[in-house]
């Protein structure tokens, strides 16, 4: 699976993109789970109100093709988590 999160916005207008492969991975079962869970959980409940200033927005893409998008204040538990670590993990890499 090929989960990539897109963060952009901010106070600079900064764009970050991580992009995860879980092939090989050890923990491939959980990276699995959290993108399905950041998925469903679909857009945030304020998509029709207007963004935060300076706040941070956020997509999230698996396997090029199934994606979602939410504002920093609409993420769910499992689109924070899902964003926190592939944000590290590409820094990492």
């Amino acid at each position: 699976m090929r989960i990539e999160v897109t963060r952009s916005g901010g106070f600079a207008g900064s764009v970050r993109r991580a992009v995860v492969d879980t092939d090989g991975l050890a923990d491939a079962e959980e990276w699995h789970r959290l993108a399905e869970e950041a998925l469903a959980g679909g857009a945030g409940p304020s998509q029709a109100a207007s963004p935060v200033r300076d706040g941070f927005r956020y997509e999230f893409t698996v396997d090029g093709s199934r994606g979602v998008e939410a504002g920093e204040q609409d993420l769910t538990p499992a689109q924070r988590t899902l964003a926190s670590r592939a944000l590290a993990e590409g820094a990492r890499a």
